[in-house]
């Protein structure tokens, strides 16, 4: 019969045994994780939707698809505290310029479909003031339309403006708020601050609500054209040049 203390012993060595097993288990598993761009986004993913998608009746805004130069701008914005958003400001403080631009491509090169427009309450007169500010502008008001900048598609403009449509009325709302009150800002010359300065609340709410129930056509893609072409000069999409 074996001793009380040959059995602790052989205890013991069962339970190392099963400790090296279960630590050799756990590293295979870590090294299965494929060391990807996208792996690495999780945590952009995880607010922004599957390759940045997003959805139209949420408050955070499609990233996938945007122009590389705008959205490597916004990373930077909110790293150097242009653009307050505590989440954002934390996952990014200490990533470099180099990084951000990864970041920026990777999403740029996403094209997942969009979902489909959020319902509107807004009454057609509403609907109306904004398509025509959006398609038109106010020259009373020295307000250039939309698609002056953001392309007649309103899908964006390479290298720098961001698409319109697609994007949650809340968040469209959100982002005037901001420029507005001036916590939102971009590089001088802050043209879209400059421009929210100019419009009332109506107007915004007309604007957004035109644009949350527009459909975006498929294979939407920013269109390509030169700065010098805009209407205003805006700071942060000069820097891009072209």
């Amino acid at each position: 019969m074996a001793s009380p203390t040959s059995f602790l012993f052989a205890a013991r060595r069962l339970l190392l045994a099963l400790f090296a097993v279960l630590m050799a288990s756990n590293l295979a598993d870590a090294q299965q994780l494929p060391d990807t761009i996208a792996q690495r986004l999780a945590a952009c993913t995880a607010c922004h939707g599957k390759q940045g998608r997003a959805s139209s009746d949420g408050y955070y805004p499609r990233i996938a698809g945007k122009p590389e130069g705008y959205l490597f701008n916004q990373l930077t914005n909110f790293r150097d505290g242009r653009r307050q958003y505590p989440q954002m400001t934390y996952l990014l403080d200490h990533l470099s310029d180099a990084y951000l631009h990864e970041i920026a491509a990777y999403f740029a090169e996403q094209h997942p479909p969009y979902p489909a427009p959020q319902p509107t309450e807004a009454t057609p007169a509403v609907l109306e003031r904004g398509r025509a500010l959006v398609m038109n502008g106010d020259s009373g008001k020295k307000v250039p339309a939309c698609v002056a900048c953001h392309g007649q598609a309103l899908t964006g403009t390479a290298p720098g403006i961001p698409g319109l449509i697609g994007l949650p009325r809340d968040y469209i709302n959100s982002q005037f708020g901001a420029w507005r009150n001036g916590v939102r800002k971009a590089k001088a010359p802050d043209c879209m601050a400059q421009i929210t300065q100019k419009l009332s609340l109506e107007d915004i709410n007309a604007a957004s609500s035109w644009l949350t129930a527009q459909m975006v056509p498929q294979d939407a893609r920013p269109a390509a054209a030169p700065i010098a072409r805009l209407p205003l000069s805006c700071g942060s999409v000069a820097e891009q040049g072209g």
